[in-house]
């Protein structure tokens, strides 16, 4: 049975950004919040999520930025006590693997999540 969940896994159209992070199956737990979820999967409170789904006309940041979960984890001044170092565009990957397995960022990221998701009406493009 994990064999065949590790085939349909390796060989699906869907959770690519999750399976980028976690390529194996596994039966134990992940111990993932809701905020890593949302950050890791890139679906939620994102403007360019929202766009890219029809949510919204605009993938813009109020600060002018595209509004992925890379740019409020790096560089968004609204998110700035949460900042971490922007990886290169080539390391993007290797730097979520990581950030998913620290503790310290982990928690980062979820004061990002709950920050946006406590505060839509700032993130909307002007």
């Amino acid at each position: 049975m994990l064999e065949e969940w590790q085939t349909s896994w390796k060989n699906g159209d869907t959770g690519r950004k999750i399976y980028d992070i976690m390529p194996s199956v596994s039966l134990r737990p992940t111990n993932w919040i809701r905020e890593d979820v949302i950050f890791f999967s890139q679906h939620g409170p994102f403007p360019a999520y929202l766009k890219r789904f029809h949510l919204s006309d605009s993938d813009c940041c109020s600060c002018g930025g595209i509004g992925t979960a890379l740019h409020y984890a790096t560089e968004c001044i609204l998110t700035v006590s949460w900042h971490m170092r922007k990886p290169a565009p080539n390391f993007e990957q290797e730097w979520l693997k990581r950030v998913a397995n620290n503790l310290v960022s982990r928690h980062k990221i979820h004061g990002i999540v709950k920050f946006i998701s406590e505060n839509r009406d700032l993130f909307r493009p002007l």
